[in-house]
């Protein structure tokens, strides 16, 4: 017997949320389902936990208006918390919304979504932006009943989606307290990277935060210190709260010394790019699917660009016989197809899949979009193919909750951004996926991996990069770097920039 596509959790056509019937929104929250685990963890919080759980709970037990924001480092268990939250009270048959900034936090938490998908943000943030949802919206009428609205990784939003947010909770409850006196509960580290600003310099990063918005000091904050990971490696975790606060010892100017046992030595470009690529790979060409190891090991740069280039020799490493997808590019303004169409082919923007994606049978790769975050389709996702079709990918998502589950990945068209540094707008025709041997440093925020290979081809640029990239791993030993030297002196070797915003930092810290 051949099998349903019911089997598969294909990617669903969801209608807008403006036209579910609001009673059929409230009982597809109520029905999400209460983990053990997750009530379990109620048990087991460590007293910053507690302390902040007795506290938010206190609010809600008493229906007080209050706004918090949690801030940890990575390892302190804010997801641990926001799960124990969750749970309680659903348990009680209440609702708690579950955001996040991105698709990979949402899909950690039970019920998540995004935040910009569930409030109607738009995703070209300026300021006095707007939600895009009415008050007799299902989302406006499950927002009036939620006893709790999580935010996670709110530290990488930027400042005008969440005042857009709080001027849609004021209007929605006709109530002129922050965030419409509703209970809401931000949560991120602000050691990591900052809100993307196109071609931004450090003053446009620290601008457009959350920690200059009129929101921020209307927050409550919450420190989390105790790092539930340290034990695995304590001076790895040491040192990796080092670099996230901007307080490991440089040597010259703003760069710091790595140390001897995570170095790669550089003896030329190829020869040390395949070295590192065995570490993280080894036997890469003679690969059995059923080592499903790949798909935790990533080689993480700077630059889209580098990745890319990575990628493609990679998959030429990978066995099996490779299957060729070309998109087709579109500008947005028919009359210049024939001008443009040709260069369009030869682009590769960050935020889309190449104009040639080559793919093979067990190989790994990342969904650049948000498909159905509910089933696991997210932007960010891993997943390792598994047969392919002219219009369908058929694929097995490969970490998370979500593990195991076996999708459809439709070929969709995807518009460039408006802030992209291309000249001319258009739609690219393409499976929204990418291979993910290796992938941006940036993108693997949120991820967590068993082994990590750092290629820095150059350095680190932007607030946050190098802390990102060495605490995707758990421990020292599972992290290998390649430096490529910027000068011939000594140093270069084994010491590469760090680039801390103490601006951001100290604001931060300050209750």
């Amino acid at each position: 017997m051949g099998k349903s596509i019911k089997t598969y959790s294909f990617s669903d056509f969801i209608p807008s949320v403006q036209f579910i019937n609001p009673a059929k929104e409230i009982q597809v929250e109520l029905a999400i389902p209460v983990s053990t685990e997750d009530l379990a963890a109620v048990s087991m919080l460590n007293p910053g936990q507690q302390s902040a759980f007795d506290k938010i709970m206190q609010k809600v037990n008493t229906n007080t208006s209050a706004a918090f924001f949690i801030d940890g480092p990575g390892g302190t268990g804010k997801s641990f918390l926001y799960k124990a939250l969750l749970a309680t009270i659903r348990l009680k048959g209440d609702i708690a919304l579950a955001t996040a900034t991105s698709g990979v936090a949402a899909s950690i938490l039970p019920g998540g979504r995004t935040a910009h998908s569930c409030f109607k943000i738009p995703l070209h943030h300026e300021a006095n932006i707007t939600c895009n949802l009415s008050k007799q919206s299902a989302i406006s009428q499950l927002i009036k009943t939620t006893k709790l609205i999580i935010w996670d990784e709110a530290a990488i939003a930027k400042k005008y989606a969440i005042e857009s947010f709080d001027r849609l909770l004021r209007d929605l409850l006709n109530c002129d307290q922050i965030f419409g006196g509703k209970i809401i509960v931000f949560g991120g580290d602000f050691r990591q990277t900052l809100p993307v600003v196109r071609k931004g310099q450090k003053e446009n990063y620290i601008s457009a935060s959350l920690i200059n918005s009129y929101v921020w000091p209307q927050l409550e904050k919450i420190h989390l210190t105790e790092n539930m990971r340290a034990s695995l490696d304590p001076s790895f975790s040491d040192f990796l709260l080092n670099i996230g606060n901007g307080t490991q010892p440089t040597i010259v100017d703003d760069k710091i010394k790595l140390p001897s046992h995570m170095i790669i030595p550089f003896i030329d470009d190829q020869p040390s790019l395949d070295t590192l690529i065995n570490v993280v790979y080894p036997s890469l060409s003679s690969f059995l699917p059923s080592n499903s190891t790949v798909i935790n090991k990533v080689i993480l740069s700077t630059t889209n660009d580098i990745v890319h280039e990575v990628n493609q020799m990679l998959i030429q490493k990978f066995p099996g016989e490779e299957v060729k997808y070309i998109s087709f590019d579109q500008t947005i303004d028919p009359s210049k197809q024939a001008d443009h169409g040709d260069f369009l082919n030869t682009i590769h923007p960050p935020r889309l899949p190449p104009h040639e994606l080559i793919l093979k049978q067990n190989c790994p790769v990342i969904l650049l979009r948000n498909l159905n975050p509910a089933k696991g389709l997210c932007n960010g996702t891993r997943l390792i193919c598994l047969n392919f079709n002219k219009n369908v990918i058929h694929a097995e998502i490969s970490v998370g909750i979500h593990s195991g589950k076996q999708v459809f990945i439709p070929r969709i068209p995807l518009h460039s951004s408006n802030d992209e540094s291309y000249p001319i707008p258009f739609k690219r025709t393409q499976f929204p996926i990418s291979l993910c041997f290796a992938m941006t440093i940036n993108k693997s925020q949120g991820q967590t991996l068993d082994f990590v290979g750092l290629y820095l081809k150059e350095p680190v640029f932007s607030h946050g990069q190098l802390y990102i990239a060495l605490s995707r791993a758990k421990t020292g030993d599972n992290v290998k770097i390649l430096l490529r030297p910027i000068s011939s002196d000594s140093l270069s070797n084994d010491c590469t920039r760090n680039v801390v915003y103490q601006e951001i930092l100290t604001t931060a810290a300050h209750d």
